[in-house]
């Protein structure tokens, strides 16, 4: 690099080649690698439903569980603890080479068809039940604008903001004050479009809703940066989030592979949810 700038720490000089640190740092730091693949052997448990899951009660996750009980489709689905590494088994790597969740095996085909990326398994989904997808064609396209939209904003919403605001092992100025305003950006792009609409798609509940509900309430309930970021002066947001909330499949896709005290670890019927629970339904 050519020009001349502080560094943090102060001792810091950028290499003309990177190189792994030496010490690991941070919450994921000990998991994080800079190489793909498999690191061990390992296998998978399989259910009896034609949909096998491998996921774990995040954003990107509960997209794809909220879906499965919007559709009413029969599903199991385990939990991958990416904490301990999970990820990188041999058997999830077969599934999704990217080494993410959730990613989804479709036994209804032969030989099995893998699914990965949460976006694409929503689309996957919604397009093989023919629902949940606007059939208008102006609709439809309106739709997978929002869906791409959210794809291509969450590494603003998780590994920026909310790595360096609640991650990262310590606080950085001008990182915090970088994704800060990009992640009220995100939500003021999605407020402003709210305006006058119930749903995403203007009267039409769809796989955009879905996409974006678990990212956007995530800075509040995953983060815990309602005040921080002031959300709850984007008032199109708040009662969108209020009406998705709201809705029963929404909730129970909320609590697989999910935390806490009413968390369904694993999902392999409807009979797994015996107790009355709600997701966070606002800012």
């Amino acid at each position: 690099m050519s020009e001349s700038k502080p560094s943090l720490p102060s001792s810091y000089t950028v290499p003309k080649v990177w190189n792994p640190p030496s010490e690991a740092s941070g919450k994921f730091g000990g998991i994080n690698s800079a190489t793909a693949g498999a690191r061990s052997k390992t296998t998978l448990p399989k259910g009896e439903h034609a949909l096998q899951l491998y996921s774990l009660g995040t954003p990107n996750g509960q997209k794809v569980t909220i879906l499965l009980e919007e559709l009413g489709l029969e599903y199991d689905a385990y939990p991958i603890n990416i904490m301990d590494g999970t990820q990188f088994g041999s058997a999830f790597v077969d599934i999704n080479p990217n080494s993410k969740i959730p990613a989804m095996l479709d036994y209804s085909v032969t030989p099995p068809q893998r699914v990965f990326e949460s976006g694409f398994i929503l689309l996957y989904l919604a397009e093989k039940e023919q629902k949940l997808i606007p059939k208008d064609p102006r609709k439809r396209t309106e739709c997978m604008n929002w869906l791409m939209w959210q794809m291509g904003a969450a590494p603003y919403l998780g590994g920026g903001f909310g790595h360096f605001y609640k991650y990262a092992p310590i606080n950085i100025e001008y990182a915090i004050d970088r994704f800060a305003m990009e992640a009220k950006r995100i939500v003021d792009v999605l407020d402003k479009h709210l305006e006058g609409k119930e749903y995403v798609c203007d009267d039409e509940y769809s796989i955009a809703d879905i996409a974006i509900y678990p990212w956007i309430i995530c800075l509040s309930m995953g983060y815990n940066a309602d005040e921080f970021l002031q959300l709850d002066s984007y008032k199109n947001v708040k009662r969108w989030l209020a009406t998705i909330g709201e809705r029963p499949a929404v909730q129970r896709g909320f609590r697989v592979n999910g935390f806490g005290r009413d968390a369904v670890l694993e999902r392999h019927s409807p009979a797994d949810f015996d107790t009355d629970s709600k997701p966070p339904s606002s800012l």
